[in-house]
C-alpha cells in the first residue's frame, strides 16, 4: 500500500501541514523538524501524489521551458541554473526545443499549456509577439529568456547584447584590427543587439562598417559550427579579407576558426576571432577561444526566481526587464599583439 503524507505525520507526531511544508521547502520549519521529516520520507520511499496535490493546490508544480535548441551549451547552462532554483522549491522542469522553427515552437507551447504548467520560460524563435496572446488568455505567467520583443511588455531576463557586441569589437580594435567582420545570428533581439554593438564600436573609432563584412549564416544553432565555417569561407574570398571576426556565438566561432586554419592562415596572427557565450570548453580548444561571457547560469537562476515570484503573486506585478552585464574573457584566439 502506498505511503501517504498523513502516515509520515502520524509516525513523527507532527501535522500533515508540517510534512507538506517540508516537501515544499517552506522557510518556517525548524531544521531539526525538517531533518526528521526528510529522514522518514527517505526511509519509507515516499513519493508525493502529484495529481492529488494539484487538485488541492491548483498547481501542477511544473514549469515549462522552451529553447531554440538543446545542442547549444548556452541553453544547457541556462536550464541548469533555473533547474537548480526550481528544484529547491519542489518544482520540476519540462523542456521543449523549437529547433528555431516558429511553427514547432507554437506546437510545443500548446503542449505545455495543455499540461497546465504553472509558468513558462521562453527563449523564443518568433519574430513578432502575437503568439503570446494565447498564454495571456490562459493567465499563465511567463518570462522571456535571452530574447525579447520591443513591442511586448513582458518579464525578461538576459544579457545586454549591445554591450556584448561593443565589448568584443573594442577588444579587437585594441589588438590593432581594423577590418573587422561579424558573422551574425538570426533575426531575433540577441543578434540585433550584437550587430548594434558591433556598429557602435566601429563608429566610435571612425571605422566604416562594410556591408560585405556583415554575414548571416543560412543554418540554425543546431548546425552553428557548419554555419560559421561556411560564412568564414565567404569572408575569406573578399579583397581585402578581414583581419578579425566577431561571431554571434561560440559554435559559429569554432566553425570560423576551422575555416581559417584550413585556408592555411593563422589565428590570431592573420585573423583574430571572438565568440559569444563562453562555453565551458572554450579554453580547451586547439586555439583557446576569446569569448563574451553571458552569465548563462545566472540568467537561468534569475529567470527561475522571477517565475516563482509570479506564481506566488496574488496580483500580477508590473513586468520588468533584468539585464545582466556581459564580460570579456580573453584567450589566445584574439591576442594578436602578443602573437606578433
Amino acid at each position: 500500500m502506498a505511503v501517504r503524507m498523513k502516515d509520515i505525520a502520524r509516525d513523527l507526531g507532527v501535522s500533515v501541514v508540517t510534512v507538506s511544508k517540508v516537501l515544499r521547502n517552506h522557510s518556517d520549519i525548524s531544521e531539526e523538524t525538517r531533518a526528521r521529516v526528510l529522514r522518514r520520507i527517505k526511509e519509507l520511499h515516499y513519493r508525493p501524489n502529484l495529481a492529488a496535490r494539484a487538485l488541492v493546490t491548483g498547481r501542477s508544480y511544473t514549469v515549462g521551458l522552451i529553447v531554440p535548441d538543446l545542442v547549444h551549451p548556452f541553453f544547457a547552462e541556462v536550464a541548469k541554473g533555473l533547474s537548480r532554483v526550481l528544484r529547491k522549491k519542489g518544482y520540476s522542469v519540462v523542456i521543449s526545443s523549437s529547433e528555431e522553427d516558429v511553427e514547432l515552437e507554437l506546437q510545443e507551447l500548446d503542449q505545455l499549456l495543455s499540461r497546465r504548467v504553472d509558468a513558462l520560460l521562453i527563449a523564443s524563435a518568433q519574430v513578432t509577439p502575437e503568439s503570446f496572446s494565447r498564454i495571456d488568455e490562459q493567465q499563465i505567467p511567463y518570462v522571456l529568456i535571452d530574447r525579447r520583443f520591443d513591442n511586448l511588455e513582458a518579464n525578461f531576463v538576459g544579457v545586454d547584447d549591445v554591450e556584448a557586441g561593443r565589448l568584443a569589437v573594442e577588444h579587437l580594435i585594441e589588438q590593432g584590427c581594423r577590418r573587422i567582420a561579424h558573422i551574425r545570428g538570426p533575426e531575433v533581439s540577441t543578434a540585433i543587439g550584437r550587430v548594434q554593438g558591433y556598429r557602435d564600436a566601429l563608429a566610435a573609432h571612425r571605422i566604416a562598417t562594410r556591408a560585405e563584412y556583415l554575414v548571416r549564416p543560412t543554418r540554425g544553432d543546431d548546425a552553428a559550427d557548419t554555419s560559421g565555417y561556411e560564412a568564414m569561407r565567404q569572408l575569406l574570398a573578399l579583397t581585402p579579407r578581414p583581419d578579425a571576426v566577431f561571431c554571434y556565438n561560440d559554435p559559429i566561432a569554432m566553425g570560423a576558426m576551422k575555416s581559417i586554419l584550413e585556408a592555411g592562415l593563422h589565428v590570431p596572427q592573420d585573423i583574430a576571432v571572438v565568440g559569444c557565450g563562453n562555453v565551458n570548453y572554450a579554453e580547451l580548444l586547439r586555439i583557446p577561444l576569446t569569448s563574451i561571457d553571458q552569465n548563462s547560469a545566472a540568467i537561468g537562476e534569475r529567470a527561475a526566481r522571477t517565475a516563482l515570484s509570479l506564481i506566488e503573486a496574488k496580483t500580477p506585478p508590473r513586468p520588468r526587464a533584468t539585464l545582466l552585464k556581459p564580460t570579456l574573457v580573453v584567450r589566445d584566439s584574439s591576442r594578436k599583439r602578443a602573437a606578433e
